[in-house]
């Protein structure tokens, strides 16, 4: 359980939630382990196996308590809406905010993407010594940075931002140990030809599922992003969001699981499309991997408080909404110092 700012999460399996006068209960095991005034809750987010009492759920509905349900991986199953519901006039100003002004908040995620892309390569020079190749990166994505900051217009954020993917992914190769017997020349994708692009693409597939989830929990429309063009099929502002993530969560998760050996070339297969695919195994043991690395903690830069990798993109959904509702100057994308 975790409770951050107005935002109540619920991810012990078999919790059981329920009302007590004034107050909201979180029992586990039969064991009360949180008691919370009611009104100091807007949002109630349940991951999997949580129970809620019925007197609760006839509060939440009547009080307009946001009480949303998804797996205990995440993918979002469905919500209570109370009579007197937000998310039309929050809509509202996420369809004004994509067509009259994106730039700022497109602007502030390309910023985080690639201050978080170039401190994966100076990392990879930390552990390993110089290397002209990946510093020659890093200083063009410091002049990309500072472009960024001029940039008015939507197609300037868009040919910085593919020019820095570009970049860094000239030299993602290097990155990877040569034990490995895996190589990667450039990225690929729709089908991926490659072990390394294959993995890439199938983790951000996963978290994009993730966050689209967590952009409908708190009211947003995973559909219309600001960045990404608006595409039938396609959930633009998950993209966006998941934009933030790439380097630091998915690039630095698939690094390690290759450069540790726990991910060989032949755990995959080629289909006779030329697509790559990991073997059923192999998902297995990513989708383990992936899990643990959500249970592990860190301070959110913006909040201050210690949370779950896992709920990031969650924390990163509210904020964007409080955003849009004008309860914050700017929206903060998702930054580790």
């Amino acid at each position: 359980m975790r409770k951050l700012q107005n935002t109540l999460y619920i991810t012990t399996q078999g919790s059981y939630l329920h009302k007590e006068r004034e107050t909201r209960v979180v029992e586990q095991e039969r064991k009360k382990v949180a008691q919370l005034p009611v009104h100091s809750i807007g949002h109630i987010f349940c991951f999997g196996n949580v129970l809620v009492s019925p007197f609760l759920l006839g509060f939440c509905g009547e009080n307009n308590v946001n009480l949303v349900f998804f797996t205990e991986n995440g993918r979002f199953l469905g919500q209570l809406q109370g009579r007197k519901s937000g998310n039309v006039l929050l809509r509202r100003a996420q369809y004004r905010v994509s067509k009259q002004n994106p730039v700022p908040i497109a602007r502030n995620i390309i910023a985080a993407k690639i201050q978080a892309s170039k401190r994966v390569l100076q990392r990879q020079i930390r552990n390993y010594g110089e290397n002209a190749a990946i510093q020659s990166a890093v200083d063009a994505l410091n002049i990309s940075l500072r472009q960024l900051k001029g940039a008015a217009e939507l197609y300037v954020v868009r040919g910085i931002e593919g020019d820095t993917a570009a970049r860094y992914f000239g030299v993602f190769g290097q990155l990877l140990s040569e034990k490995s017997d895996f190589s990667f020349d450039g990225r690929n994708r729709r089908p991926p030809r490659d072990g390394v692009n294959a993995l890439l693409s199938f983790v951000y597939s996963i978290l994009g599922k993730d966050i689209s989830g967590a952009l409908q929990g708190v009211g947003l429309d995973p559909r219309m992003g600001f960045l990404h063009a608006d595409r039938p099929g396609r959930d633009s502002l998950a993209q966006d969001i998941l934009e933030e993530f790439r380097a630091w969560w998915v690039d630095r998760l698939v690094l390690s699981l290759i450069n540790r050996g726990q991910i060989k070339p032949q755990d995959f297969v080629t289909e006779a499309s030329g697509a790559v695919s990991l073997k059923a195994d192999a998902r297995k043991l990513l989708f383990q991997a992936l899990q643990a690395k959500k249970q592990e903690k860190i301070v959110h830069p913006f909040l201050g408080e210690e949370v779950e990798i896992g709920l990031r993109p969650y924390i990163q959904a509210m904020l964007l909404a409080r955003y849009l509702r004008g309860d914050l100057a700017e929206y903060p994308p998702f930054l580790m110092r």
